[in-house]
């Protein structure tokens, strides 16, 4: 096995550059990655993907960017989630 300081600086750097590209490979994840860029949440991408998956895009992008567009509120995840919670409350009352 080859040492890691005989690895070329320049195939590091091609690794660096393909670990900052989306691979997101269905639609689910798309949202899930622009939900957590809209509401500035990147540690949570997991979360917003799964949620994706179960609720309908495009009202979750909807309610992304409405929130988005507030400026007052701190943690807009935190927030995201309450309303979403309440809106799923709402649905099956």
């Amino acid at each position: 096995m080859k040492n890691l300081k005989d690895v070329p600086d320049q195939y590091l750097e091609t690794l660096k550059e393909r670990a900052k590209k989306s691979r997101a490979y269905t639609p689910h994840q798309s949202v899930g990655i622009q939900l957590a860029e809209l509401l500035e949440d990147p540690k949570h991408i997991s979360l917003y993907i799964k949620l994706a998956k179960n609720h309908d895009g495009a009202f979750l992008l909807k309610l992304g960017k409405e929130i988005k567009e507030r400026r007052h509120i701190e943690n807009k995840g935190a927030y995201f989630m309450k309303v979403l919670q309440a809106s799923d409350l709402n649905k099956k009352s």
